[in-house]
């Protein structure tokens, strides 16, 4: 897997931006650590999905390329590989669950997607993309449970490590499980000893649940102002196995702390994030006391949030 995260890194270069990791002086004075922030949500379409999408899409075949592609996502994904389509001029077709982001959504049709609404939550969407690449032929373009798309995630790791000496542990939030997986591999690869924290909402934490019960659970998700880690894990997802074995502490927190911890974030850093960059977070606040003088990375996976949510955090 290195050597396809490396791969990723050289094919995706020219389509991304590297983005920065930022010492935050405010947050690590709060916190006692030397605090960096790796700022995804400055990457193009908003998020870190670009990645991963980018090593996929770029990675078809001509023939691929010319039937198009189609996916499943509750806003960021979808943006990605709209993005991804538009740089190859391939067509595609995007399927999320009811009450998606209104801003993901536009951030998805700007990129020329083609959005259907089907199910309540990322798995029906996700099995109606696969009925339909299965029945026309296009190319289902995973959110999470694909080695290319993985891969791309990953790169963040290659980042990191040319913007940094080291660090202690990570934070990284977690859904399906490709971004912790791909940018975890790489890190551990290089610096063996770091701590691998993914955090999850108690509203919606399938993959920390399965990963405790050894098996990929169906669990009901409720709402989250963390939606782009929300809903369930697809069956036999790549991805799982290399949770478990990657990830060395899971945290979960409660809406309350993901807000707290957004309207924080916004005073010290003047920047927005989503909910799921909120997640990791308010698992930094959380750990404040076992992070104590450590050199912590915290992934800003996503900044796509409404106006309206940021009165609502605000208010």
């Amino acid at each position: 897997m290195i050597n396809n995260i490396l791969d990723a890194s050289r094919r995706i270069q020219p389509f991304i931006r590297n983005t920065p990791l930022i010492q935050s002086k405010g947050l690590s004075d709060l916190i006692g650590a030397q605090v960096h922030f790796k700022l995804e949500n400055l990457q193009i379409t908003g998020s870190f999905k670009a990645r991963g999408a980018l090593n996929k899409i770029l990675s078809l075949s001509e023939k691929e390329k010319s039937t198009g592609v189609v996916s499943a996502s509750t806003g960021n994904h979808g943006a990605a590989v709209a993005y991804a389509a538009e740089q190859v001029g391939i067509q595609c077709t995007i399927y999320v669950p009811e009450k998606s982001s209104s801003i993901k959504l536009g951030n998805m049709k700007q990129f020329g997607a083609n959005i259907e609404v089907h199910g309540k939550d990322c798995i029906d969407s996700e099995t109606m993309a696969r009925q339909v690449s299965i029945k026309t032929g296009k190319t289902y373009v995973s959110p999470y449970n694909d080695t290319f798309v993985m891969a791309g995630q990953g790169t963040i790791g290659v980042e990191i490590e040319s913007q940094c000496d080291g660090l202690d542990a990570i934070i990284v939030s977690v859904g399906g499980g490709g971004l912790i997986a791909g940018t975890a591999i790489y890190l551990k690869s290089i610096w063996p000893t770091i701590h691998v924290i993914g955090c999850s909402p108690e509203n919606s934490a399938v993959m920390i649940h399965s990963m405790k019960a050894g098996k990929i659970l169906e669990l009901e998700s409720k709402p989250t102002l963390s939606d782009g880690t929300a809903g369930g894990v697809e069956k036999e997802s790549i991805t799982f196995p290399i949770c478990c074995d990657i990830i060395d502490e899971t945290v979960l927190v409660t809406e309350d702390e993901i807000k707290r911890a957004m309207k924080i974030y916004m005073d010290k850093e003047h920047q927005l994030l989503e909910g799921a960059a909120g997640t990791a977070v308010a698992t930094l606040l959380k750990k404040k006391d076992s992070l104590k003088n450590q050199r912590v990375g915290v992934v800003i996976c996503g900044g796509n949030i409404s106006l309206d949510t940021v009165r609502d955090l605000l208010n």
